[in-house]
């Protein structure tokens, strides 16, 4: 449990003070005093966190502001931090999307309005962003409606503080998306040295009342588990489902998740039982899940480079091959091909897409609007080099990467896809419209050379 904060303070790069709010009796103003000569004036700071004078100091530093507070209780760090970066995250969806000393300075009394409701003697109370966007208006002014008064007294008395009650819609629809980033990087012979999913689930729920969900993905973990119990889990029913496209990568099969956080309203116990993912869904968009996996990852596309080298040319032809479906296409795809800074001219030709070496990227880009599965694409290059008198001039080009960015609809490098989803509203029993969208994006994905 996390014991109190004594205070907030937020400081400028000057270690003057924006925003102070001291809860406990036990530090003062003068704190930030401290923090200043001690921390900011510091030359070398290594770590977020100082003890002085038995006072604990934790501060996070964004753009031109930190962010500090300070205890001396025996506090959680881990838990100090999130609530710093929620404190930051919050402010900034009220202060226009940015968080610097000239929007602290013009939002200040809107902060203090927001931290005295966000903590109680030091106690943090009320984090929720569905909590806030009901005090705030549109002139970015905090005023406290009574659904908003509501809403906080339901959170601190452990009722949803996530969901308003009362919620009517003509249509009730649940939108699913699952959208990954797959990071991988080969050698220059073709070896997989690194390969990773990171992802995320995505919700955006439009039901009525107080509807309980049931979620269900290819797990591993519960999948064995039901094979061994004998049981079947209950489907996605097509008669409920709208836009539903199943991976084509490991359908049927199970993955297995390394790490996984979920949003508040997730049942964490019932999730450490049985696996199954049980929650009362915020009204509108929220992130579910984040996912981490890097067991037996589908690559989209394969990159295959072959480099002829001499003293005063280089001939590049590279391959790229998409290896998923042939019914799905990859949008908005772009490899970047380095070149030797000495390059003189540049000669490319790619019967598809379009290719160009652009001199200020020191590359070739080659870009697709849309490339089909199972296509491959050759591009080639002659590349003409400066001559080098000077021996000083005269190194090996150091290649870097070849990288590509790209949108893959339809498709997850991880082979995870939804299993089955139940809504279920135990006064209305309304019919629910589900709509389920896979996307896999590159984060890192690079090929040496």
């Amino acid at each position: 449990m996390l014991s109190a904060l004594s205070g907030v303070f937020m400081l400028n790069l000057k270690g003057e003070i924006l925003i102070s709010r001291v809860y406990r009796d036990d530090i003062t103003k003068a704190a930030s005093d401290v923090f200043r000569l001690q921390v900011i004036a510091a030359k070398d700071v290594r770590s977020p966190i100082k003890s002085i004078f038995n006072t604990h100091f934790f501060h996070i530093r964004v753009e031109n502001v930190y962010l500090m507070t300070a205890s001396k209780a025996n506090v959680n760090v881990s838990t100090v931090f999130e609530i710093l970066y929620k404190i930051v995250g919050l402010l900034r969806n009220a202060c226009g999307g940015v968080f610097n000393e000239e929007a602290v300075l013009e939002h200040y009394i809107l902060i203090y309005e927001m931290l005295d409701e966000m903590f109680d003697n030091g106690y943090p109370q009320s984090t929720g962003d569905e909590l806030f966007k009901l005090y705030m208006t549109q002139k970015g002014k905090f005023k406290k409606t009574p659904e908003a008064v509501s809403m906080k007294t339901n959170q601190v008395t452990g009722a949803i503080p996530w969901r308003p009650p009362d919620l009517r819609y003509k249509k009730n629809e649940i939108f699913i998306d699952i959208i990954e980033h797959v990071n991988v990087l080969w050698s220059n012979k073709g070896t997989v040295l690194h390969a990773d999913v990171s992802g995320e689930v995505k919700l955006k729920a439009f039901l009525s009342g107080m509807p309980e969900c049931r979620f269900g993905l290819n797990d591993k973990l519960l999948m064995d588990r039901e094979a061994r119990a004998g049981g079947q889990p209950p489907a996605l029913q097509s008669s409920s489902v709208a836009g539903v496209h199943a991976s084509a990568s490991r359908a049927g099969g199970g993955i297995e998740l390394d790490d996984c956080t979920f949003h508040q309203c997730v049942r964490l116990g019932k999730f450490d039982s049985d696996r199954s993912i049980t929650f009362i869904p915020p009204d509108g968009e929220f992130v579910l899940m984040k996912y981490r996996t890097t067991e037996a990852i589908s690559t989209p596309f394969r990159i295959i480079p072959i480099i002829t080298e001499t003293a005063t040319r280089v001939e590049i032809k590279l391959t790229v091959k998409a290896d998923f479906h042939s019914k799905m296409f990859g949008t908005d795809v772009q490899v970047v091909v380095p070149t030797p800074k000495s390059t003189a001219v540049c000669k490319v030709q790619s019967v598809h897409g379009r290719a160009r070496y652009e001199p200020g990227q020191n590359a070739i880009v080659w870009r697709f609007k849309k490339f089909p599965g199972e296509q491959e694409c050759t591009l080639t290059a002659d590349i003409d080099l400066l001559s080098q008198s000077n021996k000083l001039e005269k190194k090996a080009w150091q290649r870097a990467p070849i990288a590509m960015q790209f949108s893959v609809p339809m498709f997850t490098a991880s082979g995870l896809h939804v299993r089955f989803l139940k809504v279920v509203e135990p006064k209305m029993h309304y019919q629910t419209v589900k709509w389920v969208r896979y996307i896999t994006q590159a984060g890192s994905y690079q090929h040496r050379m």
